[in-house]
């Protein structure tokens, strides 16, 4: 029998590991072919290629963001093939299994969640008698009627073969990002999160899991993601972990985990700090809202100060970047609350700082309850709120205005020493800043056209005059540091016109040639003759002393030269400055 299981990633660097969990489960006695695409990716196309395999059975892998474009595949496939059996399964269509059966005609069969053992019993009766009653957790028609299994118990996930050791994957090992799982469950009760409706955690076998680590690093994998829903649950499986990677980890793999922060013992940050090489390891934290009321609503247990103390020592350790999830839209959390909620976090400096929205998730304690805050959102996926109780839609418009420029101009460090200065010195907060630029931002029209590096930097400096900022020279001269410091090469035209003309130009070349010691005994060290100063550097006057700020954090307008060095050997660039006469 020829068997299909298919999906639609969001995009191509992302590779689905229930899909190849189906397959492995399912061999030797059938041999599923993996097919995976995006959902970018034309439905004609994927229908056509689907089509061409001459499949009999196809099964899809379900999500809130694949569900709307897959629906449409499934559709054009049962009107070239009416003979081709349609199974579905996933979080999104195991939730309402009835009305996705209901709203699907073309779709015959849903696996209803874990579905290993359960798609590999439906192939079998598919191939053999027929009796599907006898299949735990499905929906199915029969004489027109909708049919509904009784799920069996829980796999023991130390009989599940590996989902890793497929020859065909190898080649995509290196460009994509491969994920792992070494428990499932979530000990943790958040009424927005799927996770929470399974009871208890259960984990795979350690030294398999182990063995397929070195397996996927020895073929290639540079980043792995593991998608437990709280990694250091166990801390001492989590040491175990922790160990064996920074032990065992090959040159160039990353790994990242999602760990709950209030959790985490100061002795294992210590361990991380001192043992972890640098960027071996990247966490994912849910910080969601430190609103205690929200958080009791959604049944959430979270020692804020705890938290933020696990943030701060791993920020000190430079060993680790953290990503930090905010969550708009949770119960009684006004606007007023989640600017709160932004600043508090955005106070601890993530390197990244995810802002989300709450999304209705079918099965969810907060989609149930939606009634009880008069909550209004997406009839279709990704069922996003429009507003409740508390937040109106002109503040969901407000907060999403954030969003888009907090993701250009904190998440990309591009500007990292301006939004510092900004953030304390010309708004009122964080969120403030991000707010008005935000709005600014959609007001001119710049979030329906593309842009260039240098158009970020453009487009903040009309803002700002806009603002009528106060040290607005100060802030130009942040920015042109921020620009240059962000260049391994020299760039060809930058946004600003230049400072100095030839002459002038020539002037400070002769002056520091003949005097290198003004810029310090870092760039003496360098031994830079006349002709690599005119080649690999740049000359730029800011309103400041530079040296002076980075030091004390204390502004004295004197003006300031700036020299940029990059680096042709080394790919690097150095920024040095003296004051001027």
């Amino acid at each position: 029998m020829n068997v299909i299981c298919s999906t639609l990633n969001a995009k191509f660097i992302h590779t689905n590991l229930a899909i190849r969990y189906l397959k492995a489960y399912a061999a030797p006695e059938f041999n599923i072919l993996i097919k995976e695409y995006t959902i970018k990716d034309p439905v004609l196309n994927i229908v056509t290629d689907l089509y061409q395999l001459n499949p009999e059975v196809i099964g899809f892998s379900c999500y809130i963001w694949n569900i709307e474009e897959t629906i449409k595949v499934v559709n054009l496939l049962k009107k070239v093939d009416p003979s081709l059996i349609i199974v579905l399964g996933g979080p999104e269509v195991t939730y309402d299994t009835r009305e996705w059966m209901e709203k699907i005609p073309e779709v015959d069969f849903i696996v209803i969640g874990e579905g290993e053992q359960t798609f590999k019993q439906l192939l079998v009766e598919i191939e053999r008698n027929h009796n599907y009653n006898k299949v735990p957790g499905i929906a199915f028609r029969d004489n027109e009627q909708i049919i509904i299994t009784l799920q069996m118990n829980k796999l023991d996930l130390k009989d599940i073969p590996s989902p890793y050791r497929f020859p065909e994957d190898i080649v995509h090992l290196g460009k994509r990002v491969t994920y792992i799982e070494t428990s499932r469950g979530c000990p943790f009760s958040c009424q927005f999160c799927l996770s929470s409706i399974e009871v208890g955690v259960r984990y795979f076998d350690r030294e398999k899991i182990k063995d397929d680590i070195r397996y996927l690093m020895a073929h290639g994998a540079k980043t792995i993601k593991f998608v437990d829903r709280t990694f250091n649950i166990s801390r001492s499986y989590a040491m175990e972990m922790f160990r064996f990677l920074i032990d065992e980890h090959l040159p160039g793999t990353v790994f990242q985990f999602e760990i709950t922060a209030d959790i985490m013992r100061p002795e294992v940050i210590e361990f991380l700090n001192q043992e972890a090489p640098k960027g071996l390891f990247r966490f994912e934290i849910g910080v969601q809202s430190t609103n205690d009321f929200t958080n009791e609503l959604v049944m959430r247990k979270q020692n804020y100060s705890k938290l933020s103390r696990t943030v701060l020592m791993v920020k000190e350790g430079k060993k680790i970047d953290q990503h930090l999830d905010l969550i708009a839209g949770l119960p009684e959390e006004d606007y007023d609350s989640f600017r709160k909620t932004f600043n508090d976090v955005f106070e601890l400096r993530p390197e990244e700082l995810q802002l989300g929205f709450l999304k209705m998730l079918r099965g969810t304690g907060v989609r149930l309850r939606a009634a009880e805050h008069k909550y209004v959102y997406m009839d279709h996926s990704p069922y996003e709120i429009l507003s409740n109780n508390v937040l109106s839609f002109d503040d969901i418009v407000r907060i999403k205005q954030v969003e888009d420029v907090l993701e250009k101009y904190w998440n990309d460090h591009r500007m990292d020493a301006t939004v510092e200065f900004l953030i304390s010195n010309a708004f009122p907060s964080p969120f403030d800043f991000f707010q008005q630029f935000g709005s600014h931002w959609e007001k001119q029209g710049w979030s329906r056209i593309g842009h260039q590096l240098e158009d970020l930097f453009r487009r903040l400096y009309t803002f700002l005059e806009h603002k009528g900022v106060n040290d607005l020279d100060v802030i130009v001269g942040l920015m042109k540091y921020d620009y240059l410091k962000n260049h391994k090469y020299k760039p060809r035209k930058p946004w600003w016109e230049a400072s100095f003309d030839k002459e002038k130009r020539t002037q400070i070349y002769k002056q520091i040639s003949e005097h290198p010691s003004i810029l310090g005994q870092s760039f003496v060290d360098l031994g830079l003759e006349e002709k690599e100063l005119y080649k690999h550097t740049m000359l730029e006057e800011i309103s400041f002393d530079l040296s002076l700020y980075q030091a004390t954090g204390q502004i004295n307008k004197h003006p300031s030269c700036l020299l940029t060095y990059f680096d042709p050997m080394k790919g690097r660039t150095l920024i040095f400055s003296f004051l001027e006469n």
